[in-house]
């Protein structure tokens, strides 16, 4: 029975993430000051198996399918958004897993303590030598580098001088080193999602062995449905922006009913509560309505995309579209209702003991993140007029 069928198994690592709810609170402060998971959170999360959660059952991982772990990221999200973005990046790049070679996937992927860290953008030069490639680059982002049991970072390929042609592109494959070969630089102080230590990280002369390094333009060793489209790796995003979203309508839920309002001197009446008030009235309805919404547009369309790879039908240009659209549009619909329900809060928001001060620097640096920038619906609005996207990862 395909995983995506079996409520069971989605049913049980979604309890799972929520029964994690109190450490995680209890974590809020230190991640805050650290800049990083604290080590006990990370070991809960590889538990859980959120950092391995595309990882193929053949090689001892979850293979979920993408909307359990859209849920999953999104329940922990809510709880914090520095856990669900490491949560995501991780899966995301778990994916890779089923793009390298059997043996080296086990090794490298096929246990409990797998977490990825790093970006796939080709920051780094790579040249090709015997056994391998030498690899040299500064790269940004590397969220979780300090817990990860493999870092990445995209490279172009060299072969002496000049970049290698592939396809009449320069070559570009991620490459995979071990912690220990990586210089991570202490420059994660942000305005939001503290807690991921998405630091810098070095790579000086670093020889990575051919089977040590993919492509998402191949094709993958494993056959399941999950590595059938490749962009699917970017799916787990779409949950980060649903949970912080949710938390900040939770937020003002509660202050609702504990927050008095300032009193008006023209009536002689007591003092009213925030939940009295007709504004907050219609503005909680409006987010409740609008982040609905956009939930529905998330998981529709990957219910849509994940019937067709189950029928072993290629996406249409559309889907493939509204897909990257889907992922954009979440954010920013996300950012609205956040921000919303920080000016509904008004004061008592601004102030680091209360969640949506946290919420809303999270958002704000969540969105910021290049594959859900606004940049991205022109390739997606390239393809819906009959236009080619003009990136091969769409």
């Amino acid at each position: 029975m395909a995983i995506h069928n079996d409520s069971r198994a989605s049913g049980d690592i979604l309890a799972a993430t929520q029964a994690l709810a109190p450490l995680i609170q209890e974590s809020v402060s230190a991640m805050e000051a650290q800049r990083r998971l604290p080590l006990n959170l990370v070991d809960a999360l590889r538990e859980l198996g959120a950092f391995r959660m595309a990882v193929p059952r053949a090689y001892g991982g979850l293979e979920l399918d993408p909307m359990t772990q859209v849920r999953v990221v999104e329940e922990l999200s809510r709880m914090d958004g520095s856990v669900g973005w490491c949560a995501m990046i991780s899966s995301a790049g778990s994916f890779a897993s089923a793009f390298l070679a059997p043996a080296v996937a086990q090794r490298l992927c096929g246990h409990v303590g797998f977490s990825l860290a790093g970006q796939v953008v080709p920051m780094g030069r790579a040249e090709l030598v015997d056994g391998g490639y030498r690899v040299n680059g500064r790269y940004r982002f590397g969220s979780g580098c300090q817990h990860a049991s493999m870092i990445v970072g995209g490279c172009v390929v060299f072969e002496g001088d000049n970049p290698r042609l592939v396809n009449g592109r320069p070559e570009i494959r991620v490459m995979i080193f071990p912690p220990a070969a990586c210089k991570i630089l202490d420059t994660w102080y942000t305005t939001g999602l503290a807690g991921t230590g998405s630091n810098d990280y070095v790579i000086e002369d670093v020889l990575v062995p051919f089977e040590e390094s993919w492509s998402f333009l191949e094709r993958p060793q494993c056959s399941g449905m999950l590595y059938r489209f490749a962009p699917l790796f970017l799916v787990s995003h779409a949950g980060v922006p649903l949970g912080i979203a949710r938390a900040a309508i939770d937020a003002v839920t509660e202050l609702a009913s504990r927050k008095e309002l300032m009193p008006d001197p023209h009536k002689l009446i007591g003092s009213r509560l925030l939940r009295d008030d007709s504004r907050t009235h219609e503005a909680i309805a409006i987010a409740e309505g609008t982040l609905a919404a956009a939930r529905s547009f998330v998981y529709s369309s990957l219910e849509e995309i994940w019937q067709t790879l189950e029928r072993t039908d290629k996406l249409s240009s559309r889907q493939r579209a509204l897909y990257r659209i889907m992922l954009v549009y979440v954010h920013r619909v996300a950012k609205e209702v956040t921000t919303t329900m920080y000016d509904l809060a008004a004061t008592s928001a601004i102030y680091r003991s209360n969640p949506l001060d946290r919420l809303m620097r999270d958002i704000l640096t969540a969105c910021q993140h290049g594959i859900v920038h606004p940049k991205m619906y022109r390739p997606a609005g390239r393809m819906l007029l009959g236009l080619e996207a003009g990136d091969p990862m769409f």
